[in-house]
């Protein structure tokens, strides 16, 4: 081992410093719906070395030549984190994991092996010697190839204590330098997980060379909660992934983890190197590349995480934004927070975003304005920027482009969209464009009539209300010079609300680019 592996290895051995092993385009990518071109993939471990991932587990090299292709090209360019390949106590497995590993400036193979009583009656028909000694010939084969081997007890949670001490303590004489303890089916609560980690690390020889890891998946919905009871129980590698994608109901999810660390530094006393402002765009990144949004309410990266409605904490935060937030929403990435104009909100809200958009008014205007803005929540979930414009000025198209009318063609291989639009001044402006689906075409059409083009980062489509009064709500983002820009639109036909949410994006464009000031020459 050189010496900047020795250094490496004291500084994962610290007891106020966790390593994060990222496993989303391993146990993540394997997940349905979740799968990634080799090219994603690489693009999507850059962006993990990039926010400071100790490890990054690039995938399983033996389970396919495209596997193996998309490890040994991240082996090859990227820099800045270990990279780990998962094998089985194979032998042809964990040649694969070398081979495909070659190129990596710290290359970690991490071999497996299941040890609970199910597993080893039903999937391996395997004693439990047999399963020691083929842990110690994995462990001693891997480490032929590198000096960084991980183990793990598959189903290690389901494993008995005495056994589960016996395999890791054979796991660690024959050359591993970290040792899994995999809750594997998410069956596991925090208190156990704590007692299981203190009574492994009070009870396996050798537990103070290594480091002990916890990988948990979140079928009861503890993956974050266990993994941080395995810190206090001495673990010192987490396992856990993007947006919490994995098996199942998922892994434990990075971010909501390393910012329960950061936030309550005092409680855990243990922090990562993860640059945590950059977690957002790493999120974002993943639901661009697999086309699968976080939900709104997700911690730390969800649309709502930092966005309040309610009068009440509207009217706190305005106080002082520590009543109702722990964390600055630029810690993880996000440019501010956000009251949301909706039911809930409250004079104080209202009056406040109306004097940010220049608009002082006296308190029967404001009420008159929240009286309108509240019967219009009746047909969209929140007032945006343009509506309050549109109520305070009397109008309720107000200025800017406006959908007129619109018809979609299917034409075989392509969709053919014509649009009708009213332009700022009122005149008439008709559009058409191809598109490889109704949405693309649609899209192409209004950036063509507009002049306004941009590139989204998010599209979703849902259902408001029930029954006959039921709409459909279309919202969309994209991200120019560093700002988010949102869209919303409602509609009965969804096609219609995506345009309007597409036309809203643009409208707030020109706005902008309208109240630029304009450069004089010298």
């Amino acid at each position: 081992m050189n010496a900047s592996t020795n250094a490496a290895a004291a500084e994962h051995a610290s007891p106020d410093r966790v390593v994060i092993f990222d496993t989303t385009l391993r146990d993540g990518e394997q997940s349905p719906g979740f799968t990634m071109s080799s090219p994603q993939k690489i693009a999507f471990a850059h962006a993990l070395a990039d926010l400071g991932v100790d490890v990054i587990e690039a995938g399983f090299p033996n389970s396919s030549p495209a596997d193996f292709g998309a490890v040994q090209a991240i082996a090859r360019e990227v820099r800045g984190a270990a990279i780990a390949g998962l094998a089985r106590c194979h032998a042809g497995d964990i040649e694969a994991c070398a081979r495909a590993l070659d190129a990596a400036a710290a290359p970690r193979i991490h071999v497996f092996i299941s040890t609970s009583p199910l597993h080893r009656e039903h999937k391996l028909s395997m004693s439990k010697q047999q399963v020691i000694e083929r842990a110690v010939m994995g462990v001693e084969l891997a480490r032929r190839h590198v000096d960084d081997v991980e183990f793990s007890a598959e189903d290690a949670f389901r494993t008995e204590r005495d056994f589960l001490v016996e395999v890791f303590e054979a796991a660690i004489a024959a050359g591993a330098r970290t040792v899994n303890v995999p809750d594997t089916v998410g069956y596991a609560t925090p208190e156990e997980i704590r007692q299981l980690f203190r009574f492994l690390r009070t009870n396996v020889k050798g537990a103070d060379g290594v480091v002990f890891s916890t990988h948990c998946h979140n079928d009861l919905g503890l993956a974050v909660a266990n993994s941080l009871a395995a810190i206090q129980g001495g673990a010192r590698q987490v396992e856990c992934t993007i947006n919490g994608i994995g098996e199942r109901a998922g892994n434990a999810a990075l971010e909501e983890l390393v910012m329960t660390m950061k936030v309550r530094r005092g409680w855990y006393g243990a922090d990562t190197r993860i640059a945590t402002p950059k977690l957002l765009d790493t999120s974002r990144l993943l639901s661009r590349i697999t086309g699968i949004q976080v939900q709104r309410n997700k911690a730390i990266v969800g649309l709502n995480a930092f966005a309040h409605e309610s009068g009440i904490h509207q009217h706190g935060m305005l106080k002082n934004r520590d009543t109702y937030e722990i964390m600055r929403p630029q810690d993880v990435g996000w440019p501010d927070s956000q009251l949301v104009l909706g039911r809930h909100s409250g004079r104080a809200a209202v009056a406040d975003r109306l004097r940010a958009l220049g608009h002082v008014l006296d308190d029967a205007q404001l009420d008159r304005v929240i009286a309108d803005a509240k019967a219009l929540t009746q047909t969209q979930h929140v007032i945006g920027d343009a509506d309050l414009l549109q109520l305070v000025e009397g109008e309720r198209f107000g200025p800017g482009w406006r959908i007129a009318a619109m018809h979609l063609t299917d034409e075989g291989q392509h969709t053919r969209a014509q649009v009708e639009l009213s332009d700022p001044d009122g005149s008439q402006v008709r559009q058409d464009a191809h598109g490889d689906g109704p949405i693309a075409a649609l899209f192409a059409a209004l950036a063509q009539a507009t002049g306004v083009d941009f590139a989204l980062e998010s599209y979703e489509v849902h259902s408001m209300g029930i029954g006959r009064d039921a709409r459909g709500e279309a919202n969309l983002s994209t991200r120019i010079d560093g700002e988010t820009l949102s869209g919303q639109g409602t509609s009965r036909d969804v096609l219609e609300a995506s345009a309007i949410a597409w036309l809203d994006v643009a409208n707030r464009v020109l706005r902008t680019q309208a109240t630029q000031p304009v450069a004089i020459p010298a």
